[in-house]
Parts: structure tokens; C-alpha cells; sequence
């Protein structure tokens, strides 16, 4: 399957040689997915239990695992910034953005981008059932979290989410600093959400890496499909006027 995926990449950026960003993105899907699957199989031989254990107790206070550190604000905060990654804000997300793209006169990256959302969340969820990696049993959770642990699912989810929408609204964008900025934020809005997730206790720490790595990936891959739709309607309205004059 990595062979695969290591000729299509190839063959793309070979492709879309014209296009700068492409062979960094192929490379980071690449590579993205090998650690992908480095990880997972060391997680499915246990070889990464010490790590998470280590970073799981961190979180803690010494000797009362019930207990994360910081003050009883930060838990509350944990749990706002976790909800950045469930469901319904993202399929609320999911709306506004597609709905910008649509208002920008881009119907085509809108339609990709919700492909890409609705298709990313299956795959995750088969993931999670393909592996069934139990939730941690070290500490108490500090919510509800029933379905199995492996990727993460917030993690994932946000990665994928917001990355790609993130995208999505900074391609509608003229200038280069906001699309900066979008994407910069999106990135943090994915890293925070992970860490939350171990924070309260409901996830290992390598099920959100996983879930960084994987919903990376999907968001670089859904980049440069955004970029081709970019390069081919600038290709279809220069025909266009070629042809009016």
C-alpha cells in the first residue's frame, strides 16, 4: 500500500512540477503516512506503553491519578478546547466554510472540501474499529469516551478539519498574510485539541499523534487537489478571455 501511494505521489509531482508546493506536499503526505504506520504497528506490540504512561501520569498530580495539575480552571478550558474537535462544531465549521468558498465564487473547492470531510470521518472511523485499541485504564477520565482509542478521533478530526477548511477560506483570500494567518490558526486550533484530549485522560498520547499524522496527511493531500481546481478554473477563464478578444 506504501509502494502505491509512493508512485502516485511520485507521478503527481512529477505532473505538477510547475507547481512549487507540490513536491513539499507529496513529500509530507508521504511521509506523514509512513509515520503513520510505524506508528501503529508499534502501538498494536505495545512497544509505546512506557511513553504513554509517562506522558499520561505528567499530566497528573503525584499520587492521586484522579487529579490532573493546574488549577480546576485549566480542566474546564480542557474541555472547551476539546469541543473544537467533536462533531457538531465541526460540521458547524464545515458549513461556514463551504459556504465562504461558494460566496467566493468557488463551488468547485467547496464541493472538495466537503468530499474531503465526509470521507476523512469514514476513514477514521474504520480505523478506530479496524484497530479496537482499548482507552486508557491508568487514569480516571474526565469525560464521557466510549467508542475505541486508536487514531484519535478529535485529533484526527481537527487535523482534518480544520486544516483543509482552514485552507478553503485562505485560498478565497487575496492576500498572503491572511492566508498566513487562517492557516497558522488552524494549525493551532489542531494542536491544542489533541493535547486536550490527553489531558483529560480519554486518550493515549501516540493515539493523538496518530491522529496528527493521519489528519495532516489528508488535509496536505486535499491541498493539492485544491491547488490543481486553483490552476485549472485560472486556465479555463484565461481561455476564456482569449477567446472574447
Amino acid at each position: 500500500m506504501l509502494g502505491c501511494l509512493k508512485n502516485t505521489l511520485h507521478g503527481l509531482a512529477k505532473r505538477w512540477s510547475h507547481q512549487p508546493l507540490m513536491p513539499a506536499l507529496a513529500l509530507v503526505i508521504l511521509v506523514a503516512v509512513w509515520g503513520f504506520t510505524a506508528l501503529a504497528g508499534e502501538v498494536m506490540e505495545k512497544e509505546t506503553h512506557d511513553f504513554d504512561e509517562f506522558i499520561l501520569l505528567a499530566m497528573r498530580e503525584p499520587g492521586d491519578t484522579a487529579a490532573a495539575i493546574g488549577p480546576p480552571w485549566l480542566g474546564e478550558m480542557a474541555r472547551d478546547i476539546t469541543a473544537l474537535g467533536g462533531f457538531t462544531l465541526l460540521t458547524g465549521v464545515t458549513v461556514i466554510a463551504t459556504g465562504v468558498a461558494l460566496l467566493s465564487g468557488k463551488p468547485r473547492l467547496a464541493v472538495a472540501g466537503v468530499i474531503s470531510v465526509v470521507l476523512g470521518s469514514l476513514l477514521v472511523r474504520a480505523l478506530k474499529y479496524g484497530y479496537n485499541r482499548p482507552r486508557p485504564d491508568l487514569i480516571e477520565h474526565a469525560m464521557l469516551a466510549t467508542n475505541p482509542s486508536f487514531p484519535s478521533g478529535h485529533s484526527t478530526m481537527a487535523a482534518l478539519v480544520w486544516l483543509t477548511l482552514g485552507m478553503v477560506i485562505a485560498r478565497t483570500q487575496p492576500r498572503h498574510r491572511v492566508r498566513v494567518f487562517v492557516v497558522a490558526i488552524s494549525v493551532v486550533i489542531t494542536l491544542l485539541v489533541g493535547v486536550s484530549r490527553v489531558y483529560l485522560g480519554v486518550h493515549w498520547p501516540t493515539d493523538v499523534l496518530a491522529g496528527w499524522t493521519l489528519g495532516g496527511a489528508w488535509a496536505a493531500l486535499f491541498w493539492m487537489i485544491s491547488i490543481r481546481i486553483d490552476h485549472r478554473a485560472q486556465r479555463v477563464s484565461r481561455t476564456a478571455v482569449f477567446r472574447e478578444n
